[in-house]
C-alpha cells in the first residue's frame, strides 16, 4: 500500500513504519479502498512533500492540516495545487500577501509549490490523506503521529529552523518544537475567514529571508513562475 518514502528521510522514518499506529492506518487505508472511496491525494503522491525536501536539506516548515478533498488538488504538498487545477481562496491570500511582502512579486497562474520544495520549504500536512469530498476523513487515524515524530525530529536534530504556524491548529504543534533552538512565526490562518485577522500584513516570507540572510544563507526565491 505504501508509496516509498526516500533519501535522508526513509533513514529517519523507517521504523515508524514498523508501529502498531502505523499497521492500523494501512489497514484503515486498505479498507477505504475495498469500500470504492477515492482517497486523495494518489497513493504515489502522499510523501510527496518529504520525498521534494531532504531532511537535511530544510529551512522553513510551513504546517497545514488536511490535503485538498476535491479531484486533481491534493499533490501531497500543503496548500499547493498542481498546475491547471484553479486556485484555493488560502492559496489566494497566501499569494497575495507574498505580493504585499515580497519586492517584485507577481501572483502566479498556477499554485504549484514545488518551487519552495526545492530549496528547503517542507510542505507538511499533518494529515497526508483524506476522502474524496470529505474534509478531516483521515484525521486520528494515524497520520498524526507520523508527522509529529516527523517535527520531532527536525527539532530535535537541528537548529535554526523557521517554522510558520499559521491559524490554531498549526499552532498547537508549537509545543513539538524546541523554541530556544529554532524561530518559530505565527500568524492566522490564510483562509477568507481569518486572513485579515493577522495573516495579511505578518510579513512572514520577508522575515524569514531576512533571517536566512542574516546567516549568510541562501534566501528562498518565493517567485513560482
Amino acid at each position: 500500500m505504501w508509496a516509498k518514502l526516500e533519501g535522508t528521510w526513509n533513514d529517519v522514518l523507517q521504523h515508524e513504519f514498523e508501529k502498531d499506529y502505523m499497521q492500523d492506518l494501512q489497514k484503515f487505508l486498505q479498507a477505504e479502498k475495498e469500500l470504492g472511496h477515492v482517497v486523495y491525494p494518489p497513493e504515489r503522491l502522499i510523501f510527496n512533500a518529504f520525498n521534494h525536501t531532504s531532511f537535511d536539506k530544510i529551512k522553513v516548515v510551513i504546517l497545514g492540516q488536511d490535503p485538498y478533498h476535491n479531484e486533481n488538488q491534493a499533490h501531497g504538498l500543503s496548500f499547493s495545487v498542481e498546475k491547471g487545477v484553479r486556485l484555493p481562496p488560502s492559496l489566494k491570500n497566501i499569494y497575495k500577501e507574498l505580493s504585499n511582502d515580497i519586492d517584485g512579486f507577481k501572483i502566479p497562474e498556477h499554485g504549484d509549490l514545488t518551487k519552495w520544495t526545492e530549496q528547503g520549504v517542507f510542505l507538511l500536512n499533518s494529515t497526508l490523506t483524506v476522502q474524496a469530498h470529505t474534509p478531516g476523513s483521515h484525521q486520528n487515524k494515524g497520520w498524526e503521529e507520523f508527522t509529529d515524530r516527523a517535527i520531532i525530529e527536525l527539532s530535535n536534530r537541528f537548529t535554526g529552523l523557521i517554522f510558520l504556524l499559521w491559524g490554531k491548529f498549526a499552532q498547537s504543534k508549537i509545543g513539538l518544537i524546541d523554541a530556544t533552538k529554532h524561530h518559530i512565526m505565527q500568524a492566522a490562518h490564510p483562509s477568507p475567514f481569518s486572513a485579515r485577522n493577522g495573516f495579511f500584513g505578518c510579513g512572514h516570507f520577508s522575515k524569514t529571508n531576512k533571517i536566512l540572510a542574516e546567516r549568510s544563507e541562501q534566501p528562498i526565491d518565493w517567485q513560482i513562475d
